[in-house]
């Protein structure tokens, strides 16, 4: 059940803080009206004065998330290698959950008393909650995995242990094994005294080595699958496709890699280790910013453990000696598990030709109004462009930037950098402006979570090709999507901005939904050249009239455009918020939307992950509907629509409604003015609304129930359509809105 948290508003720094506190868990939607007069007039009074309102723990509510992914793995309706896919995409998900969500809970219970305040709950009983959840997930995944290898095997496609080959695939995988795996093994022996070093994020084979009836020996193999495949395709019959894991082929080959001594038994059990990976950094002010990250970084592999996955045939004796010699003094964080761990591999599992196995071939289609042979920035200065990711080409800003490298007339180019693609063509084209004569400024984020190292690197290799590069402004994280480019025209300058809800990487840009402005008016252009200004004159705090930026006044202007949904509920006038996050659990947003709610606005949430407020409570948020998408492309985009007296107005953004994105980021929030671009996102809206394929209802009892679909209701699935929509001819629009697969 969700839990009823006491709030109280502070101001600490000029910013809005929330403190919360647990009162009792709801059992009675009456019980939950009855505290929630001082906020709601005409709803019956409570005997505390206090404000309070129901409140879902975040980290509960993204458990359930996660949970919907597992649900598409467990979807016959989806193809089998997608069902894999996303059997990987929740063991990845998890992974990062425990690294940071998990590792910040064990950091506040050594204040346990504080962190009640601070979150509105004793994290210990956060943490066991989290471990019921995960235990039970844990065990859906294993049925599940086992499920799909049926399947698998059903059609042609068999995974093999070591003691299932015959003896040309044992002396075809032991050659593979010399070959290719051996260079990249070193065993760390556990009779020493030292403890070993494990690393976070990696599996190992915990060997007990037999010799006669004798006391064992134990050690310890790291799986190296980031040198070599995971998965090895074997020799076999005609039609027929068999596959060994790297785990068994190390297996397999135990007695060769400890040859030297007379072993003659051996088992092996997969573990796996995941450390806390906040990025802990010193106050050495003789050190640059970058030092501190370095050394931050080189402190999170010694992270304290706060999860330790184990295969559950292992022995007790052996657990509790790996326990002791690694220092895992919580039983809490030990998992039981399967035969394998690290199932983000199996994104990678190899292409087989399976019918109907995987999603139809996609490809992102032309924007309809981006001609080709044409300047993109000439046709940016006609219209404004809103881009629909990966429907639509990303290929587009990537030409933007090509276009703006050879431009004789443009004299500098900006842009904020916080997670780049592994191969990142906008950092050539960057590269390339530089050493055109461009003046050309990046601000690289350098506390992008697991992303630190890559843009370390990126910042390095810039700044060799010519490229000014900061790092964004002290104690704020630079998670806002802008570029700007400023261009000669007669005698005046002209600025051309690129506003989006993602990343510059045209790798997610393929697998995430998101929105990109191209825009050309001096509105919205001019207020991101003083964005850009700020990064570089980082005490000088302008003034937005048109952008949304925070930590400034996102927070001020969200909270007077719902107060102002509720004056006009109020007043008998239409009134209405369709918004669309990734996360909504800041505490105010969650109070202030309850209110808007018992004032007769008509709220309509569409949010992936992270989400706190409770729907449909009688007298409370009745007026509020709330639903989650999970599908093919990870829901990423963000936007918001409010009725405003009949004027409605219309932003996309980089932030999601976290305390963090309010207070402790530079987020930018743009409003769309032209009215086909704020069609554009209307019937983007009403299109997932409709969704009755992958939408689930949050609901009060985080049930992850699907949205029920009438006897006559046709099928809605919101991505299909939207490639079938972007795929059609503009002047013929596609009448079948997609099916469920």
């Amino acid at each position: 059940m969700p839990v009823v948290v006491r709030g109280a508003g502070l101001a600490v720094g000029g910013l809005a803080r929330v403190t919360l506190t647990i009162l009792w868990q709801v059992s009675r939607v009456p019980d939950c009206l009855a505290v929630c007069g001082e906020l709601f007039p005409g709803l019956p009074k409570s005997e505390t004065t206090t404000m309070t309102f129901p409140y879902v723990s975040k980290e509960i509510s993204w458990l359930h998330f996660n949970a919907r992914v597992l649900q598409e793995a467990a979807d016959p309706q989806v193809p089998l290698m997608e069902r894999l896919k996303f059997l990987g995409i929740f063991s990845s998900n998890l992974d990062e959950f425990f690294r940071v969500r998990v590792a910040t809970l064990h950091r506040l219970v050594k204040i346990r008393k504080k962190a009640i305040d601070l979150i509105g709950q004793d994290p210990v009983d956060l943490l066991d909650q989290i471990q019921q959840l995960v235990l039970h997930q844990s065990r859906q995944f294993e049925t599940l995995f086992d499920e799909l290898c049926g399947q698998l095997a059903a059609s042609g496609v068999l995974l093999r242990r070591e003691n299932e080959l015959s003896p040309a695939q044992q002396a075809f995988v032991l050659d593979y094994f010399h070959q290719q795996v051996r260079p990249f093994l070193v065993p760390l022996m556990l009779n020493r005294k030292t403890a070993p070093l494990v690393k976070d994020h990696q599996i190992y084979l915990a060997v007990v080595l037999g010799r006669g009836g004798g006391e064992p020996d134990y050690a310890l193999i790291q799986i190296p699958a980031d040198r070599v495949s995971r998965f090895l395709l074997l020799p076999a019959a005609p039609g027929q496709t068999e596959i060994i894991l790297l785990d068994d082929i190390i297996r397999l080959a135990l007695a060769d890699i400890f040859c030297y001594f007379d072993y003659d038994c051996f088992a092996a059990y997969t573990v796996k280790l995941t450390r806390d990976s906040e990025l802990d950094m010193d106050d050495e002010r003789f050190k640059t910013f970058p030092q501190k990250i370095q050394d931050g970084l080189a402190r999170r592999k010694t992270g304290k453990p706060v999860r330790f996955v184990y295969d559950r045939s292992m022995p007790e004796a052996f657990l509790q000696r790996l326990r002791k010699v690694l220092h895992i003094t919580n039983v809490e964080t030990c998992i039981p598990g399967g035969r394998y761990h690290n199932f983000k591999d199996f994104m990678a599992f190899p292409q087989l030709p399976l019918q109907q196995a995987q999603y139809p071939p996609f490809s992102p289609q032309p924007h309809p109004q981006l001609l080709p042979g044409r300047s993109i920035i000439d046709q940016i200065r006609e219209r404004d462009l809103l881009c629909f990711f990966p429907y639509q080409r990303f290929a587009h800003f990537i030409d933007l930037l090509r276009e703006a490298a050879i431009d004789p007339r443009v004299t500098t180019i900006r842009l904020t950098a916080y997670r780049l693609a592994r191969n990142s063509q906008i950092v050539n084209a960057l590269v390339n402006a530089a050493q055109n004569g461009k003046k050309v400024f990046v601000v690289m984020e350098l506390q992008a979570r697991f992303d630190e190292e890559a843009n370390l690197y990126w910042s390095d290799r810039l700044r060799e090709d010519g490229v000014e590069v900061v790092h964004g402004l002290p104690d704020l994280k630079v998670h806002a999507k802008l570029c700007l480019i400023t261009r000669h025209e007669g005698r005046k300058k002209v600025r051309y901005a690129a506003i989006g809800t993602g990343n510059f990487n045209e790798g997610t840009a393929r697998l995430y939904t998101d929105h990109l402005l191209l825009t050309a008016d001096p509105r919205l252009t001019g207020e991101v050249h003083r964005v850009f200004e700020l990064f570089a004159n980082k005490y000088r705090i302008p003034l937005f009239r048109h952008l949304v930026v925070s930590p400034f006044q996102a927070r001020n202007k969200f909270r007077r455009l719902i107060q102002n949904e509720i004056r006009q509920a109020q007043a008998g006038k239409p009134s209405f918020i369709d918004i669309k996050l990734n996360n909504l659990s800041d505490p105010e947003m969650v109070r202030l939307l309850y209110r808007a709610s018992a004032a007769g606005v008509r709220i309509r949430l569409i949010v992936r992950s992270m989400f706190s407020l409770v729907p449909q409570l009688a007298g409370l948020s009745d007026n509020i509907e709330a639903i989650s998408i999970v599908d093919r492309f990870l829901e990423h985009s963000r936007f918001f629509i409010f009725a405003n007296g009949g004027k409605p107005v219309y932003f996309i953004a980089s932030g999601d409604w976290l305390p963090r994105n309010f207070d402790r980021r530079v987020e930018v929030a743009t409003p769309i003015y032209a009215p086909q671009l704020q069609q554009q996102l209307r019937d983007c809206f009403d299109l997932q609304w409709q969704d009755n394929c992958k939408a689930r209802l949050w609901d009060e009892g985080l049930t992850n129930r699907f949205r029920p679909r009438g006897a006559n209701e046709a099928p809605v699935r919101s991505q299909m359509a939207f490639i079938a929509r972007y795929a059609a001819p503009a002047a013929e629009p596609p009448q079948d809105q997609g099916g469920c697969a």
